[in-house]
Parts: C-alpha cells; sequence; structure tokens
C-alpha cells in the first residue's frame, strides 16, 4: 500500500475521480483536492486559493508519491510547482499518460 496524492489542473476533474477509484480498489490510500466541487482554483479568494496551496503541500508531506494527471501532456504552472515541491522532499512521481493504458 502507497499513500499517493493526486495532482493536476482542475479541468481534469473527471479523471482524477476516476484514477482515485481505481488506485484505491488496488489498495492505496488516495488523497486528492477537496475542493474540485468548483469549476476552477479562480472560484476561491486569494486567502482561500492560499489555503487549498498549502493543504495540498500537506497531503504531498504525508504520501509516499503523487500522481499527476497530465491529460494529452498538459502540465500547468501550480502543478509544475507540486511536482518540483515533491522531488525536493524526495516523493515517487507518477504520470497518468504513462498509466492510463492500465485504467
Amino acid at each position: 500500500m502507497k499513500i499517493i496524492t493526486v495532482c493536476g489542473s482542475y479541468k481534469f476533474k473527471k479523471e482524477m475521480i476516476k484514477i482515485t477509484e481505481y488506485y484505491t480498489l488496488k489498495g492505496n490510500c488516495m488523497l486528492m483536492p477537496n475542493e474540485l466541487s468548483r469549476k476552477n482554483k479562480e472560484a476561491y479568494t486569494k486567502e482561500e486559493a492560499t489555503i487549498i496551496d498549502q493543504m495540498h503541500k500537506e497531503k504531498i508531506k504525508l504520501s509516499d508519491a503523487i500522481l499527476v494527471v497530465n491529460v494529452d501532456g498538459y502540465i500547468g504552472k501550480s502543478t509544475k510547482s507540486e511536482i518540483e515541491y515533491a522531488k525536493s522532499l524526495g516523493k515517487e512521481i507518477l504520470y497518468y499518460t504513462d498509466l492510463k493504458e492500465n485504467i
């Protein structure tokens, strides 16, 4: 079992949910953004967006790995910073485009 944080753009919400379910059923503890109920980060105030970013980094700290949802190779600015943060902590980095044949 691994603890895995799902990272990626809000526009890939459907894929994030599918991935989370798939890897949960494989016996992993999956952490994903809780704020996906809104369309995008711009729907939040600056203070709320800051809290969301801080909490996501806390999830990454708790994780063994992150799973980057990079549909069609897309990785946004925020996700890039999450990847760099995970790397700085020595976390394993998994990419959806490398795994999606199995999902």
